[in-house]
């Protein structure tokens, strides 16, 4: 599979994005990009892109926002989705209309070559918590923006703000061995929650006038599909998924009757709505 050269220590990510993990978010491109609707909703609004623009989408996966805001620049504009997933920009390029002003590019943030002060806006949807060393990834990303440029992006609060991804988590761990413990700055979902390090990433990046608001929002995990859709999404898409790999088939039977009695109570006819909770971050270039 081809994979991007990046920063040394960005090399797991690299990897777990290209591998299994990155495949499976790319198999289930359509029902997330339904279920994290409410995000995009939230972070498109708080973007406020104008006629000709033009963005740069860090993270941007299978480029739903790196095409929304397309859409909003119009022809005169311009978005570039970056992404270290080659499985995921695959399907970008599969899935962005052929009028649409969107490119992509498979690199790691921290070290791609942007055009200097080319761009008016940096823009993630959860795509800026897995870099190694964020302020320096920052720093780089900084670069592309023109001195009255701007950033927005969206990232998870902490863990317990998260039912939507730890309850089936919590289910499955009566079953199997719990995975590693991150540390509270280690790359992975959860490493922007806290306010003040957000704060110290991108002051250290040179960013100024950061802003961070908090958003709490119901996750449908079954996208109007009923429960068996939200037991299968649980099972296939975040921690959960990532705890399961490599069970045995009884392992993962048992988990799933937990998960099933987990998510009972959220149920609301064909949609599971879990809590949810993110931060929209807001700063300026200079």
């Amino acid at each position: 599979m081809e994979a991007p050269a990046g920063h040394d220590q960005n090399a797991d990510q690299i990897a777990y994005w290209n591998g299994p993990g990155g495949q499976r978010w790319t198999d289930r491109q359509q029902m997330q990009d339904i279920m994290l609707a409410p995000v995009a909703d939230i972070l498109i609004d708080r973007a406020n892109v104008g006629p000709g623009e033009r963005i740069v989408d860090i993270g941007c996966g299978c480029g739903a926002i790196a095409i929304a805001l397309a859409q909003k620049a119009g022809s005169a504009g311009h978005v570039l989705g970056v992404d270290v997933s080659a499985p995921m920009l695959a399907r970008a390029r599969q899935v962005a209309p052929a009028a649409v002003p969107v490119d992509f590019v498979l690199a790691d943030a921290t070290v791609y070559p942007f055009d200097p002060a080319s761009a008016d806006l940096l823009v993630s949807r959860f795509g800026v918590m897995f870099f190694a060393e964020p302020a320096v990834s920052f720093a780089n990303m900084r670069k592309a923006l023109r001195p009255s440029g701007r950033l927005t992006f969206a990232c998870w609060r902490e863990p317990r703000e998260n039912p939507w991804l730890m309850a089936p988590l919590q289910a499955v761990y009566k079953h199997v061995p719990k995975l590693p413990q991150l540390g509270p700055e280690d790359p992975g979902p959860f490493s922007f929650a806290s306010e003040l390090r957000v704060r110290r990433i991108l002051d250290a990046a040179g960013f100024s006038s950061v802003a961070m608001e908090q958003h709490d929002f119901a996750i449908d995990v079954a996208i109007g599909r009923g429960l068996d859709a939200a037991i299968e999404s649980a099972l296939e898409i975040g921690p959960a998924s990532r705890a399961l790999e490599g069970q045995s088939a009884e392992l993962r039977e048992a988990s799933t009757h937990s998960v099933r009695e987990t998510l009972l109570p959220f149920v609301r006819g064909v949609s599971v709505p879990l809590p949810a909770a993110i931060w929209i971050v807001t700063a300026s270039a200079t």
